[in-house]
């Protein structure tokens, strides 16, 4: 789902979700070959919480201007909204 936005965007993602890098996307910025790394976390709408691990904390600290948290709110019709967030964990 997440890896369909990041396509319409422009961008070229590679799922990485079973390697426990850390992330669940890498997503290749075309003619750059910069990378973004977007970690996806499901909700549904209303929840209060997302749960993070410790390793997808500690990428998205080093790697802080390139980390992008994905959070998929899904609705009780069966919609859903991606919401990106940079910087989801302050240092």
């Amino acid at each position: 789902m997440s890896w369909a936005i990041e396509r319409n965007l422009g961008f070229e993602p590679t799922d990485r979700e079973f390697e426990k890098l850390g992330y669940d996307i890498e997503s290749r910025v075309p003619g750059t070959g910069k990378l973004r790394f977007i970690e996806v976390k499901g909700r549904i709408t209303g929840a209060e919480t997302i749960t993070v691990t410790r390793n997808e904390i500690l990428y998205s600290l080093n790697k802080p201007d390139d980390f992008i948290l994905a959070i998929v709110e899904f609705a009780v019709d069966d919609t859903h909204r991606v919401h990106y967030v940079r910087r989801p964990f302050p240092a």
